[in-house]
Formats: structure tokens, C-alpha cells, sequence
């Protein structure tokens, strides 16, 4: 029984969209055209549902490249209506168009200057009758038994405002750089503008290459990357890297008394994997990946600088 009801609310709400999206005209490319062109932001308003759906759309423009703001219609003729300017574009979502909050709105928003663009169930309603521009939402039937509960007429808006978003965000040609900048701490966003220095420490574990097996093994203790970059004498030319693991292999390749003679420069592993600091963090990610390592030592300007650990990308959320 449920499974089929739930079958039949999907089923209700598709259609629905299908149907609007049937309806869609040039009005859509107006309103589309007087966003860009407008000098103000957009802002959205309703009450009840209609008030969720107006400020999740606000949330998907602002995040896409287009200021928008969230205006809630009951609070807005109590004094936040004087956020709304004269250069804004104000969407209002409304599935009667006869909302008694909307309607009191409407001529305080025509009274500010703003451009009005009734987004409602019912195009000949009094809210649509005030407005600049229709965008015609109405649904058949609602995804309830009752034909009463918000469920296809709140759907149709949610889809409306992400089409309308998607469109602008074309005709801003905003892309991939663009929204990691509206979203930097997502894993996108990281991808993006993450740099190696962000995240790596500028303390670089370091021996000279003359050092013992002694001297390694504190210096890699104490810099708790796993490993320790080998430095000439006497200057800070990079020699090598020691890691954990070059050390747990030379105890199966030499003798105890063999290996603690050895100096850190026989120990090490010339010509080690470098990146440069300002270089994005998920291109250290592919490095470490590319050639199964777990460290890089980080250079600025081809001298070395740091180290970076694959754990320290992982812990920033970089997969």
C-alpha cells in the first residue's frame, strides 16, 4: 500500500514539473534578461511553504553568482521591507496569489520601486494582476489524497528557481573557479583554491647528510611527518628523504652493526618527489597517488620549505 502511494506522490510531482516546464516562454527569458540587467539584487519572498522554497532558491542564486536575499512577507510589513531598493527585482511565490500577507506586500513593494514578478499557482489572482511579470506555476493537483497539503505546487517552485539559477548562471558563464569562490570549504571548493602552503607546516624535519642512524631516527620523531629530508653539509642543497618506510626496509636488507655506520645520506632515497608551496593541494594529493608515496617535501622557489604528509590532505577533506 505505501509503496505504491509513495509510487503515486513521485509519479504527481513529476508530472507536474513536466507540465510547467511545458509552459515555460519568452517571460522566462525576460525575467532572465532583467536580472542581468538589473543594478540591484533579487529577493524573494512568501509565506507558509511558499517562504521555504523562496529562501532555498535565495540560497542556490547567491551560490551560483546572483545576490539574492530571503524576505519572509509577514516580517517584511513590520519593517524589514526596507531592505528591498528600487533597482531589486522581487520574486513572489505564492500558490493562490491571494495570500492576505502577500497582497498587503504588494503595493509597499510597488511604493519602493522595485520590479515585481508574481511567481504563482493562479495567473488571473490578485498578486498576479500587480505584478510586473507572471511566471505561471500551477499545478494540477497537489501530491496529497486531499488535494490540500503543499507537495507538487511546492515542488514545481523548487524546480523553477533552480532552472532560473542554472540560466543565469550560464549567462554569467560562471564556472568550475567561479563556484569553488562561492564555496571554499566544500570539497570543490578545496580542489580549487587549496594551496600546498595552506596546509603543509613550514617546519621542515631535516639532517645533514653526514647525520647517523641515531640522528635520523630523533629527527623523524620528532618532526611526526614519518620521514626526514637529507640536506648537504653546508648548504641546503636537498639530498634525499628518509621515510619510516626506507628504514624498516633497511633492517631486512643489512645487519644491525652494518646499518648504524651508515649515514643518513646512504640511507636516503636521492632525487625525492618536491612541490612547490603555492601549488594547488589536490595536485599534491595526485602526486602522492600517482607515485604510492606519503610525503612531499615542499619547496618555495626550488628551496626546501616543509613537508607534507598524506594524512594532512585527507584530515582537509581532499579524496
Amino acid at each position: 500500500m505505501y509503496t505504491e502511494l509513495g509510487r503515486w506522490v513521485l509519479r504527481v510531482e513529476a508530472e507536474a514539473i513536466l507540465s510547467v516546464a511545458e509552459r515555460i516562454d519568452d517571460r522566462f527569458t525576460s525575467l532572465v534578461q532583467h536580472i542581468l540587467e538589473s543594478e540591484g539584487k533579487v529577493v524573494l519572498t512568501g509565506v507558509g511553504k511558499s517562504a521555504h522554497i523562496a529562501a532555498k532558491i535565495a540560497a542556490t542564486l547567491n551560490s551560483v553568482g546572483t545576490p539574492a536575499v530571503w524576505l519572509h512577507a509577514t516580517e517584511a510589513v513590520h519593517g524589514d521591507v526596507g531592505l528591498v531598493q528600487a533597482k531589486d527585482v522581487v520574486l513572489i511565490f505564492s500558490k493562490s496569489g491571494e495570500t492576505p500577507e502577500v497582497r498587503a506586500l504588494l503595493p509597499v513593494l510597488r511604493e519602493r520601486g522595485a520590479y515585481l514578478v508574481a511567481c504563482v499557482g493562479n495567473p488571473a489572482s490578485s498578486v498576479a494582476r500587480g505584478a510586473d511579470l507572471v511566471i505561471d506555476l500551477a499545478v494540477k493537483q497537489e501530491a496529497c489524497p486531499h488535494n490540500l497539503t503543499p507537495t507538487a505546487s511546492t515542488t514545481v517552485a523548487l524546480a523553477f528557481g533552480d532552472a532560473l539559477a542554472v540560466a543565469l548562471m550560464q549567462a554569467r558563464q560562471f564556472g568550475p573557479d567561479q563556484f569553488a569562490a562561492t564555496h571554499p570549504a566544500g570539497s570543490l571548493g578545496k580542489r580549487l583554491l587549496l594551496r600546498v602552503r595552506d596546509i603543509a607546516e613550514s617546519h621542515l624535519p631535516t639532517v645533514p647528510e653526514d647525520a647517523s642512524l641515531r640522528e635520523v631516527l630523533i629527527a623523524i620523531t620528532a618532526g611526526r611527518k614519518g620521514a626526514v629530508a637529507v640536506l648537504a653539509t653546508d648548504t641546503p642543497l636537498l639530498r634525499g628523504i628518509i621515510t619510516d618506510g626506507d628504514i624498516r626496509r633497511a633492517l631486512e636488507k643489512y645487519d644491525p652493526q652494518s646499518l648504524f655506520l651508515m649515514s643518513a645520506r646512504e640511507l636516503a632515497t636521492p632525487s625525492p618527489r618536491t612541490i612547490e608551496a603555492d601549488q594547488k593541494a589536490y595536485e599534491a594529493l595526485h602526486l602522492m597517488r600517482t607515485h604510492q608515496i606519503s610525503q612531499l617535501v615542499v619547496v618555495e622557489k626550488g628551496k626546501p620549505w616543509g613537508m607534507l604528509h598524506f594524512h594532512d590532505l585527507i584530515r582537509e577533506g581532499l579524496q
